[in-house]
């Protein structure tokens, strides 16, 4: 589990209809595994390996060879938009069933 901070949503803060809203902020999948990728390989990594490790994620997402939970909703496509709230917590789930790995009672 990765859990990430989300940045808040100026526009809704600005506009002040909701502060529902104002908490809460919309975000498309690609992003947030964006802002997980970063905090996974940390914010001094050089800009090529983030770019390389986000391309390969992404690709992975679209091939449909892992699931993305986000706060226990499950994505697999990374235009949809997820509404999170101060932090999301991200999980990465294989859809691939693992050989090998058989527990026996």
């Amino acid at each position: 589990m990765i859990r990430v901070r989300v940045p808040l949503d100026l526009h809704a803060v600005a506009t002040g209809d909701s502060v529902a809203f104002a908490l809460a902020t919309p975000l498309r999948v690609r992003d947030l595994l964006g802002l997980a990728v970063r905090e996974a390989i940390g914010t001094r990594a050089p800009l090529d390996k983030f770019q390389r490790t986000i391309a390969r994620t992404l690709a992975g997402l679209a091939a449909g060879d892992f699931t993305v939970d986000v706060d226990g909703r499950l994505f697999g496509d990374p235009d949809a938009v997820v509404v999170c709230e101060g932090t999301a917590a991200v999980r990465f789930f294989s859809a691939r069933r693992s050989v090998g790995l058989e527990f026996r009672t």
